[in-house]
C-alpha cells in the first residue's frame, strides 16, 4: 500500500472519468500547462518538493466528484450521532436503581432511611458546639441505635460509645493551616459477632452541618440516616459477620475533618480497623461516585466490583480530585494520613448548585438515590465484614488499580501494571501502522511524511488558535461584567465557546485544504488526518502511561478502537471513497470511545460548573469553563477533522456555527442571560457571606488604638456585588474593604484561610455588636527559654468557633508551638492560621508559641489576632444583620453571623 501517491482507487476513478467523458473532457492547453507548474511543498513556503496538479484534485468540481461528502448530510449526521450518544448517557444517568426486591427483609429500605432523614433535618442547622448538634441530634441517634439493638439478631452484639475527643493537627488543605478541637462529639457503634472479632471495617458518616443550612444531603441523606438503616439491616441479618463493623457518626466533619481525626487517633476501637468506607457529598442526590480508593490495596476495588449492586466508579475522578484542583477534602485524607488505613471514598455529585444552602432539604433527595447508595454501601460492608482479606489487608497492598464503570452497568478493573502493558501494546500497534507509511520512499505525486508533519502542524495550530479565540471571548466577557451568564443556562456556554472552537478548527483546516492541499486527493487527505488524530492520542497515551496515571486507559480506548475501525473500513474506503457504508461503519467503530467520552464529560461539567459559582473572586470562571469546553471539543473533533477534507464544502457549517456564536455573544454581552435563579424546582443561588463584626486593634502596650464595626461582605463568585448593588445601593465600590497591611490576613475575621481566593470584599459600617458570651483572650506568661527564644502562653475562651492568626515581624520566626505536631505551618501568604472549635462544656483554650528573635524591633516580635464566630444561638444574630439579610433578592443565599476580632502586638 503506497501512500506517497494517489491511491489506486482514486486513479481508477479519475481514469474512468476521463474515459467516460471522452476527448471532449480533455483539458485545454492553457490549463494543462498550468497543471505542470511546480508547487512549493512545505508548511510555510520554503523549498521542499514539487507536485503536479492531478486532473481530479483541485478544489473545483473535479476534486469532489464521486468522493466528496455532502456538507449538509455530513454535518447533520455527525450532529445526530453525538446527540444520540448524549441521549444514551442521559438515560444511563437517570437510571438510579434497578427495580427489584428493595425493602424486603434483609434489604436496605429507603423509606425507613427517609424517615431517619426527615427527623434529623427537622432539627435544623447542626453546627458543632450547638445544642442542636451536641444534644438533640446525639439524643436522636442514641435513641434509634437502642431500638436497632432491641431488634437485632442474637448472632450479633452491638456496643455504643460517645466519644468527646480533644486534639490538634495540621493539614495542607486551602494553602495550609492548623486545626484544634476540644470536647467535640463522636457516636461510635460496634457491630460484631457474638464471640467478638480481632479486625474491623469502618463506615464513616457525619451528622453535623454548616451554619444556616439544614443540609439534607451532606449530613443527612448521604450520611447519618443512611448509616442508621445500614446498621439496622446488618444487625438483623441471619448471617454472622467474620469481623467487626464500626459505624462512626462524627459530629465535627464540617469543621474541616476534626471528628474523624479525634476518632482514628484516640479511640481504643480504632486499632482494630483494617479498611473503611467514607460517604460524602458535593451535590444533592443522584448517583454516588467512587472517586478515591486505596492508597494502593487493589483488593478494595475488587470488593466494590464484586459487591456493589449499582456501580458508579472512576479512577479519572480519583486522579482529578487528588491533583488538588477541586477545593474540597474528605475524611478519606484523615484515615489515610493519620491512620494509615486504606478505604473507599464515595460522594454524591449531582446538583452542586444547592450544596450547603437553604435549598439542601430532605424533599429534594430522590428515594431512588437513597436506595442505590444504601444498596451499594450495605453490600460492600457485608463483603468486607466477611472477607478473609480484611484480616491481612497489608499483605495485599501492591500497586494501584485502573477502574471505571460502563454506563453504570458494571465495573472494569485491573492492576495498573497490566494497564501499562496493554497501553504499550496499543502504542506498538500504532507504531507498526504509522511506521510502514512513514518509512515508505517518496513518490511522484505525494510525500506522506511531509504531508503528515505539515498536517500535524496545521492541526495543532487549529487547536491552539481555537483555544486562544475562546479565551479572548471569555476574558472580554469577564471584563465587561457578564461572567457566569451560563451558570443558570449551561447550553449558553456550549453555543458560545463550543461553537467558536468548532468554527475555528473548521476554518483553519478549510484554508489548508484550499490553499495548501488544493491538488491532493480527498481520500488521501482523509487518511492523513485520521492518522494525525491517531498519532496525537497515541502521544497522550504514552505521556500518561509514562507518568504512571491510571487515567491513561481513556487514551488507550481512543487509540485502540479507532485503529481497529480504520483497519476494518480501509478496504471499502479505498475502493468506494467516503460513501454511506463507510460512514456508517466508521461511526459505529467510534461508538465506544465517543460514548465513554461523553459519559466522562457529563461528570466533569456536573462537578465543575457548580464549583465555579463558589470558587472565589480571583478565578475568572468563564476562562476556566471556556478552556474545559475547548479541550473537550478538540478531543471530540479529533477523529472528525478528516471529514473536513472529505466534504465537498464547509461554508454553510462555518456560517451556521459563526452565526450561533455571534448571536450568543451579543445576547451574553447585553445581559440577556441572568446567572442565578430562585426557581423552586431548580434553584441556582448566588452565595454571599455576611459577618457583622466589631474589630479592636491594640498596640504593643495593650492600648486600643483603633476600633470599628461593620458588616463584612464576601461574594463567593467572580461577579462580586455587581448584581446585588441594584437591590442594595449602599453595597458598592465606595465601601470596598481596605486591607490592614500590618495585620495578618488583612485584619479581617476569616473563618477559613481562603483569603487568597476572595480578595474582593466590602465593609458596610454598622453599630457595634455585643454578644452575651464575649470572647476573652489574654497573655498568661512570657518567658525566656534556655535556647534563647521567647515562649508566649495564651488563654482564650469564647464561642464554639474561633480563628487565631499570627504574623511574625521582621527578624522574628515562629520556631515551635503547642499545636499540631509542634511545627508551625504557614498559610498561603506567610501568616499562620489556626482553626479552633469546641463542643459543649469545653475548658479554656491554652496554648503557647515560641518565637526566635534575631534582632530587637520597637514594633514587637509578633502580631496575633483572634476572631470569635457566633454560628448558633441568639448571639449569632443582630438587628442590622437581619435587616440587611432580608433585603437580599430571593436568588441569593446570604449566610450571616456575628463575630468579633481582636488584634494584639507582643
Amino acid at each position: 500500500m503506497e501512500w506517497g501517491s494517489e491511491s489506486a482507487a482514486v486513479r481508477r476513478h479519475r481514469v474512468g472519468g476521463e474515459r467516460r467523458d471522452g476527448p471532449a473532457a480533455a483539458p485545454p492547453p492553457e490549463r494543462e500547462a498550468r497543471a505542470q507548474e511546480p508547487l512549493v511543498d512545505g508548511c510555510g513556503g520554503g523549498g521542499g518538493r514539487t507536485r503536479k496538479r492531478s486532473l481530479g484534485g483541485s478544489g473545483g468540481a473535479s476534486r469532489g466528484a464521486g468522493t466528496g461528502l455532502s456538507e449538509a448530510r455530513a454535518a447533520l449526521g455527525l450532529a445526530l450521532y453525538l446527540l444520540a450518544l448524549r441521549t444514551l448517557v442521559q438515560l444511563s444517568l437517570q437510571q438510579l436503581v434497578l427495580r427489584g426486591a428493595a425493602g424486603h427483609h434483609g434489604e436496605f429500605d429507603a423509606l425507613q432511611a427517609r424517615d431517619y432523614l426527615e427527623h434529623i433535618t427537622s432539627i435544623g442547622p447542626r453546627t458543632t458546639g450547638s445544642p442542636e448538634n451536641e444534644i438533640l441530634t446525639v439524643h436522636y441517634l442514641l435513641e434509634q441505635i437502642k431500638l436497632i439493638e432491641v431488634q437485632s439478631n442474637r448472632l450479633h452484639k452491638i456496643s455504643v460509645d460517645v466519644q468527646r475527643p480533644t486534639g490538634s493537627f495540621s493539614i495542607d488543605f486551602l494553602g495550609g493551616f492548623t486545626s484544634y478541637y476540644d470536647n467535640i462529639t463522636n457516636v461510635v457503634v460496634k457491630l460484631e459477632p457474638r464471640d467478638g472479632a480481632q479486625h474491623a471495617v469502618l463506615a464513616n458518616c457525619h451528622f453535623d452541618s454548616v451554619a444556616n443550612s439544614p443540609v439534607g444531603d451532606d449530613a443527612g441523606s448521604c450520611d447519618a440516616q443512611l448509616m442508621l438503616e445500614v446498621l439496622r439491616v446488618l444487625s438483623t441479618s441471619c448471617r454472622a459477620l467474620h469481623h467487626c463493623c464500626h459505624i462512626l457518626f462524627n459530629g465535627a466533619d464540617e469543621n474541616v475533618l476534626q471528628a474523624s481525626h479525634g476518632f482514628i487517633t484516640q479511640h481504643p476501637w480504632a486499632s482494630l480497623i483494617r479498611a473503611f468506607i467514607n460517604l460524602e457529598a458535593a451535590g444533592v442526590g443522584g448517583k454516588e461516585l467512587v472517586f478515591q480508593t486505596g492508597p494502593e490495596n487493589p483488593w478494595l476495588v475488587q470488593a466494590y466490583v464484586s459487591a456493589a449492586k449499582h456501580p458508579f466508579a472512576s479512577v479519572v475522578a480519583q486522579e482529578v480530585f487528588q491533583s488538588g484542583i477541586i477545593p474540597s477534602d474528605t475524611d478519606f485524607r484523615i484515615y489515610r494520613d493519620f491512620g494509615n488505613i486504606p478505604g473507599i471514598d464515595l460522594a454524591f455529585i449531582e446538583n452542586g448548585y444547592i450544596y450547603h444552602t437553604k435549598y439542601d432539604t430532605a424533599d429534594r433527595i430522590l428515594t431512588d438515590s437513597i436506595q442505590r447508595a444504601g444498596d451499594n454501601i450495605l453490600a460492600v460492608l457485608k463483603h468486607l465484614a466477611t472477607s478473609d482479606m480484611l484480616a491481612a489487608a497489608s499483605k495485599y497492598r501492591h500497586g494501584n488499580m485502573v477502574f471505571f464503570d460502563v454506563l453504570g452497568l458494571f465495573v472494569i478493573a485491573y492492576p495498573s501494571r497490566i494497564g501499562s502493558i496493554i497501553n504499550y501494546m496499543v502504542v506498538m500497534g500504532v507504531i507498526l501502522y504509522l511506521g510502514k507509511k512513514l518509512l515508505q520512499p517518496k513518490h511522484k505525486t505525494g510525500n506522506y511524511k511531509k504531508d503528515f508533519l505539515c498536517g500535524l502542524g496545521i492541526t495543532l495550530i487549529s487547536w491552539f488558535t481555537s483555544l486562544v479565540t475562546v479565551l479572548i471571548i471569555a476574558v472580554f466577557i469577564s471584563l465587561i461584567g457578564q461572567s457566569l451568564s451560563w451558570y443558570n443556562h449551561f447550553y449558553v456556554s456550549v453555543c458560545l465557546y463550543g461553537t467558536a472552537t468548532v468554527a475555528k478548527i473548521i476554518f483553519i483546516h478549510t484554508l489548508a485544504k484550499r490553499f495548501y492541499y488544493m491538488n491532493v486527493s480527498d481520500q488521501y487527505l482523509g487518511e492523513v488526518f485520521f492518522d494525525i488524530a491517531l498519532f496525537v492520542h497515541c502521544c497522550s497515551l504514552v505521556t500518561l502511561t509514562y507518568q504512571g496515571l491510571c487515567s491513561a486507559f481513556i487514551s488507550a480506548v481512543w487509540v485502540a478502537f479507532p485503529l481497529l475501525t480504520k483497519l476494518c473500513v480501509h478496504k471499502d474506503f479505498k475502493q468506494h471513497g467516503a460513501q454511506g457504508k463507510f460512514i456508517a461503519f466508521y461511526l459505529l467503530g467510534m461508538f465506544i470511545p465517543y460514548l465513554y467520552a461523553l459519559y466522562l464529560i457529563w461528570a466533569v461539567f456536573e462537578m465543575f460548573t457548580p464549583i465555579l459559582g463558589r470558587s472565589g473572586s480571583e478565578i475568572p470562571p468563564d476562562v476556566v469553563l471556556a478552556s474545559i469546553l475547548a479541550g473537550c471539543t478538540m478531543i471530540l473533533s479529533s477523529y472528525f477533522i478528516n471529514f473536513i477534507y472529505l466534504a465537498k464544502s464547509t461554508k454553510k457549517t462555518m456560517l451556521t456555527l459563526t452565526l450561533v456564536c455571534a448571536i450568543t455573544f451579543l445576547l451574553v454581552c447585553s445581559g440577556t442571560f441572568f446567572p442565578y435563579s430562585s426557581n423552586p424546582a431548580n434553584p441556582k443561588p448566588k452565595r454571599v457571606f455576611l459577618q457583622h463584626v466589631t474589630r479592636t486593634f491594640h498596640d504593643l502596650e495593650g492600648n486600643a488604638v483603633k476600633r470599628d464595626s461593620g458588616i463584612w461582605i464576601n461574594g463567593f463568585d467572580y461577579t462580586g456585588m455587581s448584581h446585588i448593588t441594584p437591590h442594595i445601593p449602599e453595597i458598592n465600590d465606595s465601601i470596598r474593604a481596605h486591607c490592614e497591611e500590618n495585620a495578618p490576613l488583612c485584619g479581617f475575621p476569616w473563618y477559613l484561610p481562603v483569603h487568597f481566593l476572595i480578595r474582593k470584599n466590602w465593609y458596610l459600617p454598622a453599630p457595634e455588636v455585643s454578644p452575651r458570651n464575649p470572647a476573652h483572650f489574654q497573655l498568661i506568661s512570657k518567658e525566656q527559654t534556655p535556647w534563647d527564644s521567647i515562649k508566649l502562653t495564651f488563654e482564650a475562651t469564647g464561642p464554639s468557633h474561633m480563628s487565631f492568626y499570627v504574623r511574625a515581624h521582621k527578624g522574628s520566626t515562629l520556631s515551635q508551638w503547642s499545636l499540631g505536631n509542634g511545627t508551625p505551618v504557614t498559610s498561603k501568604g506567610g501568616d499562620y492560621f489556626v482553626f479552633y472549635s469546641h463542643g459543649l462544656q469545653a475548658s479554656a483554650w491554652q496554648f503557647w508559641i515560641e518565637v526566635q528573635v534575631s534582632e530587637e524591633h520597637p514594633e514587637g516580635m509578633v502580631t496575633v489576632a483572634i476572631a470569635a464566630h457566633y454560628l448558633s444561638g441568639e448571639d449569632k444574630r443582630s438587628p442590622q444583620l437581619d435587616a440587611l439579610k432580608e433585603r437580599f433578592p430571593d436568588w441569593t443565599f446570604p449566610s450571616a453571623w456575628v463575630c468579633t476580632y481582636d488584634l494584639f502586638v507582643f
